[in-house]
């Protein structure tokens, strides 16, 4: 078994952490539980060169470190243009995927004459996505590209602002190229099953981790099973199906554009709530931000609880870190609370196993029973949490004062 986290940034990417390196990402990788992760950044001039001299590619198209950590050729970019037949623009945003270092400097090449690539990790190009297929295939067939956290509100295929109903309105033709989708935050697969016409396609979950903290890295990832690392066995799982295991999501609710509301006016309202309200705030009268529920409630042909044919299980986690700032009431990145997370993977190796495999009784001689509790909740999916929505991350829910707030606040409007 293979988790991977394939969607990452480097720090030459905008809003990201300045100590991204590999050292630092091989070092919170290996506590989180992760076994693979995304070079992110590839064609970036400088991250470029950091690939070339810090990893060595094998024969399989993998990239190693020099202490033996795997990596994958990865990038991501922003498509911003205007779609001729709707006059309207579209913001998409794909993880770009490269069989080897050969083809990673053709598609490089490619890219460099359509912009510039020495400004952002995540360069903005002004052509579409049937473009950028035709392109990646002219170069090498291998070429996968995946459409990243599909639902969120900005730059995402089928999330508000573009108004698209389905991955052939974005691809058109070049649709049959398009094996995956990857889920992003807030929304997991159960959300997509809901749309038939997303049957035909691949689920994946990656972190779009802007740090390398284990509260960020591999906070969404994928568990694939294969038999040896390399790139045509990640390909064959993402075509197929045929090696890819399952997910692990964060829980929808606390992805930050899961339901929709306003951040300056205090208001958040589940789906079918707000579609009640035609979308609009109760309080200044103007247009909610349109959170993922909605859009996945309006569009979808199928009732919650439908399991697709074929569908691949996943599991739903906060990250550890997380649990721990909140059961001390400590910062996030405090002594206190990597005290506490150093002192379980000290006993227990991996996050990951912590989350998923550690017994009560093993984690209760090492942190108190509140934190135990929390944990085993988080395994079984039964945290309360306060829905995420404009931009803000869900609150895991504590006590039942803060339960009553919660309902207060979602039944209000």
């Amino acid at each position: 078994m293979i988790i991977a986290d394939l969607q990452i940034h480097s720090s030459y990417s905008r809003a990201t952490s300045k100590n991204i390196t590999f050292q630092n990402l091989e070092k919170f990788a290996k506590m989180k539980g992760l076994d693979l992760l995304g070079t992110g950044d590839f064609q970036h001039p400088k991250q470029f060169e950091s690939i070339n001299k810090e990893l060595k590619e094998d024969e399989n198209g993998i990239l190693w470190s020099k202490t033996g950590f795997p990596f994958l050729w990865q990038t991501e970019i922003s498509l911003i243009y205007t779609d001729r037949d709707k006059g309207k623009g579209q913001r998409i945003h794909n993880l770009i995927f490269s069989p080897n270092k050969d083809v990673a400097k053709q598609i490089i090449n490619a890219l460099s004459k359509k912009g510039r690539l020495d400004y952002d990790g995540r360069p903005i190009f002004g052509f579409n996505s049937v473009e950028l297929v035709d392109m990646m295939r002219g170069i090498n067939e291998d070429i996968e590209i995946i459409p990243a956290h599909i639902w969120t509100p900005h730059f995402s295929l089928m999330g508000e602002y573009n108004q698209l109903t389905k991955v052939e309105d974005c691809f058109k033709d070049n649709t049959k190229y398009i094996h995956a989708l990857e889920t992003g935050m807030s929304s997991d697969p159960a959300d997509n099953w809901r749309l038939s016409n997303l049957d035909k396609f691949q689920l994946v979950s990656f972190s779009d981790a802007h740090s390398m903290w284990p509260w960020r890295l591999g906070r969404e990832a994928t568990i694939f099973d294969f038999k040896e690392l390399s790139y045509k066995n990640f390909l064959k799982a993402i075509r197929t199906g045929d090696g890819l295991k399952s997910t692990i999501e964060t829980p929808t609710l606390y992805g930050k554009y899961h339901f929709s509301g306003h951040r300056n006016c205090g208001v958040v309202v589940s789906p079918k709530d707000s579609l009640k309200l035609n979308q609009t705030c109760p309080k200044c009268g103007n247009k909610f931000v349109i959170g993922v529920g909605d859009r996945i409630e309006l569009l979808a042909d199928r009732e919650g609880g439908y399991k697709r044919e074929n569908f691949k299980p996943f599991v739903s986690l906060v990250p550890l870190q997380e649990l721990i700032a909140v059961v001390h009431n400590r910062p996030l990145a405090s002594k206190n609370t990597w005290l506490i997370y150093n002192k379980l993977i000290e006993k227990f190796n991996s996050e990951f196993n912590i989350m998923l495999n550690a017994s009560e009784k093993d984690l209760l001689e090492i942190v108190d029973k509140k934190l135990v509790d929390i944990i085993l909740l988080n395994r079984e999916g039964k945290l309360k949490i306060k829905p995420g929505y404009d931009g803000v991350y869900g609150q895991i829910i504590l006590t039942e004062k803060e339960t009553l707030q919660k309902q207060k606040s979602l039944t209000e409007f």
